[in-house]
């Protein structure tokens, strides 16, 4: 999936390597929050090599995903039956996402081909069917949804983010939809996952390693990933503007205004002896914000990347090629 911050290049060395590096070798016994899981890689990179996983977002899209990749430890019955039952439904033409998000629909919005839209509506109904009437657990339930997703969003009219559709179909768009299994890992320990404000949430958790990836900037995920939670949740609603967007939750992180007091509070509610926060070069808070706020709860230190930028639309705002990626590191 394409994604805003994602950390999936630096969960393949600098992440683990620097992690490790400072809170030693053997994670077996720790316990590992990443409170803004977004796609939640980063606790998939560490789900076989620590003793538990905490997972949250507030973005309900995102805890579907985190319940697949995070919370799914065992296989799933028939999960390729299911897959291909889904894939051989006919197509229903009332749903709400052709209604509402593509050109059959409403004549307006084309977030999606009709067919694809149609295609999305008949898995998710049958989704919700089969979890009501006891065919699947939640464990499938997730899986499944999960699966949705990722593959919708693959043939998305969008450029990446949903804040925004394409006028034109795009040829990944073009493309029909075909549900593909999204694959978990298979372990024996128990994870949390949680869909709940970051810092409600530090007050209830305790543990050995706390993950920070805030938004850095403006940018609220709420609004860039609507359609997603839109899916992910498949309840009524108007569809408000152009874009159709739903009623969203609006992060301080977001803020330059509330950032500063909502990441301190957040510091000086952890119960986690060590705090990693990546952050770049430009976001709201500066360095010496952070550096500032981290360094009144314990030991700071610092480790730094360049990071090849997200680009959702050539970033015509923005001509670097890359960013300077900062994990700040505290020992409470």
């Amino acid at each position: 999936m394409n994604y805003i911050g994602s950390k999936l290049k630096l969960c393949q060395d600098f992440l683990p390597t620097t992690i490790k590096a400072v809170c030693g070798e053997d994670l077996s016994q720790k316990t590992f929050c990443d409170i803004f899981a977004g796609t939640g890689i980063v606790g998939r990179t560490f789900k076989t090599s620590v003793k538990k996983v905490i997972a949250n977002d507030i973005e309900y899209y995102s805890y579907v995903l985190n319940k697949n990749y995070i919370g799914n430890q065992q296989p799933i019955d028939n999960k390729l039956q299911l897959i291909e039952e889904l894939n051989a439904l006919p197509p229903i033409s009332n749903g709400f996402i052709y209604n509402n998000y593509c050109l059959g629909g409403n004549g307006e919005r084309q977030y999606f081909s009709d067919a694809n839209g149609k295609k999305i509506d008949t898995m998710r109904t049958a989704i919700e069917s089969w979890k009501q009437n006891g065919r699947i657990a939640d464990n499938a339930y997730y899986f499944l949804l999960c699966s949705l997703l990722e593959c919708a969003d693959k043939v998305a009219n969008t450029a990446s983010v949903y804040g925004a559709y394409l006028k034109k179909l795009k040829k990944s768009a073009q493309k029909d939809l075909i549900l593909e299994p999204a694959e978990f890992e298979l372990d024996n320990n128990a994870h949390q996952i949680f869909n709940k404000d970051a810092n409600e949430l530090i007050k209830e958790i305790e543990g050995d390693i706390l993950y920070l990836d805030p938004p850095y900037n403006a940018r609220q995920y709420g609004a860039n990933y609507h359609l997603l939670n839109t899916i992910a949740e498949y309840k009524p609603f108007e569809p408000s503007g152009k874009t159709g967007l739903r009623q969203y939750y609006k992060s301080k992180y977001c803020s330059a205004g509330s950032v500063k007091n909502e990441f301190e509070n957040l510091i000086k509610n952890a119960k986690f002896k060590y705090i990693f926060l990546s952050y770049n070069n430009e976001g709201l808070m500066t360095v010496g914000d952070v550096k500032s706020i981290m360094s009144k709860y314990g030991r700071y230190d610092l480790a730094q990347t360049d990071y090849q930028r997200f680009k959702a639309d050539s970033n015509r705002f923005n001509k670097a090629d890359s960013t300077v990626e900062y994990l700040h590191i505290l020992e409470k």
